[in-house]
């Protein structure tokens, strides 16, 4: 490329960032949305894991008719909860979810069936569509079945059996995730919205600088100049991919000094994202914001308004939203050819990142490699399309 050439898409590139910088209002919307998405999407999550924890270290049992049980309220106090009435119309709140907890139902023969050996039923009400009450039921499931264990260790104490007869062996569970990978089963939506702020912040230089401009009339005009074609393709789509890449750099920063407002100790401690990260994050996504400014471009190239750029634009972002989700019909296994897909593999690296994991150059170069060649195809595409402008 020459030095003429150079100075042409030098000068292309500083009137489009001027021109993207001067629709503050849109500007300031969108930087402001990568720079806050990161604290208020780990402050969503920190309120949802406190909650969580707040609600098991309460240990409250609600239940009815537990009156007619005292050996089963004895054992429930014993393990340090506390037992209180569930309302009446519980099974209401529940299926309306303004009830939270599951409500345990003891019969009124309790007590004397059990007295006499034989073998009583409680029940454990709760709503599957109620995820409050649902997350719940294992805890009170645990309960009535250690309750079960030392009534039935009793019983063989008092005929003289081995209590090792219930336990014939023991289990010991060993868990093989580190905990940066546990934290990741929550922290995993980041790079999903980490990809769709990079969208979004390309989308609106994108369309401006070609539909916008066809609609404007000011294109025909651009096309007159002595600039080639290519020079001016160049010059756009660096300032569109400018954009991008700024608001791919703040979405990623922002998550460090997001963790200063965890209110979750546990989350605290599992989620480790620091500049190493942060540095990994920025090269899947660079090269992706790159690619994406390319494609709308291409996209809002043929279009002969804003409102026109906009609607076809939708079949990107639409896209680019569906593939990270493609993850969760593999049950987490990771199949080779997901790195070779925009946008999916940009989502299953950085999630690999944010479990601690590390990267190779094939997971690195690869991703790179089909940004670059779709950038070259969809700038190639542009600039078709402009000479064929200029000939008209």
């Amino acid at each position: 490329m020459s030095r003429a050439t150079l100075a042409q898409v030098g000068a292309v590139y500083r009137k489009e960032i001027i021109d993207a910088l001067r629709d503050r209002r849109t500007m300031l919307m969108v930087l402001l949305s990568a720079v806050v998405m990161g604290p208020v999407l780990l402050v969503a999550l920190s309120f949802l894991m406190a909650s969580l924890e707040e609600k098991a270290e309460q240990r409250i049992v609600y239940a009815v008719g537990i009156e007619q049980a005292p050996s089963l309220r004895n054992f429930i106090e014993r393990q340090s909860y506390e037992i209180k009435p569930a309302p009446a119309d519980y099974e209401a709140q529940l299926r309306n979810a303004q009830w939270g907890d599951p409500v345990l139902v003891v019969p009124a023969d309790f007590e004397a069936r059990l007295l006499r050996g034989e073998q009583p039923s409680l029940e454990l009400v709760s709503d599957s569509a109620n995820q409050r009450a649902s997350n719940s039921v294992g805890a009170l499931q645990g309960l009535v079945r250690a309750f079960s264990r030392e009534r039935a260790s009793l019983s063989l104490v008092l005929r003289g059996v081995s209590l090792e007869l219930l336990a014939p062996l023991e289990l010991e569970e060993r868990d093989l995730a580190s905990t940066q990978t546990r934290a990741a089963r929550l922290t995993g939506i980041l790079p999903f919205f980490v990809i769709l702020a990079v969208v979004s912040g390309s989308l609106s230089a994108a369309l401006d600088s070609t539909a916008g401009e066809r609609e404007r009339g000011s294109l025909e005009p651009l096309l007159m100049n002595p600039t080639d074609a290519l020079a001016l393709v160049i010059g756009k789509w660096g300032a569109v991919a400018s954009v991008g890449m700024l608001i791919a750099t703040l979405s990623c920063l922002s998550f460090l000094p997001g963790q200063w407002l965890l209110r979750s100790d546990s989350l605290q401690a599992m989620f480790q994202y620091g500049p190493k990260e942060a540095g990994a994050f920025l090269v899947l996504l660079l090269p992706l914001a790159a690619a994406l400014s390319a494609v709308l471009m291409a996209v809002a190239i043929r279009c002969k308004s804003f409102k026109e750029a906009q609607a076809s634009s939708t079949f990107v972002v639409m896209g680019v939203s569906f593939l990270p989700m493609v993850t969760l019909f593999n049950q987490g296994v990771e199949a080779p050819w997901q790195i070779w897909v925009p946008a999916l593999a940009q989502n299953t690296l950085m999630t690999r990142v944010l479990k601690g994991e590390g990267l190779d150059a094939l997971q690195i170069l690869a991703p790179l490699a089909v940004c670059v060649a779709l950038t070259l195809a969809c700038l190639w595409f542009v600039a078709k399309s402009l000479r064929a402008a200029a000939t008209r």
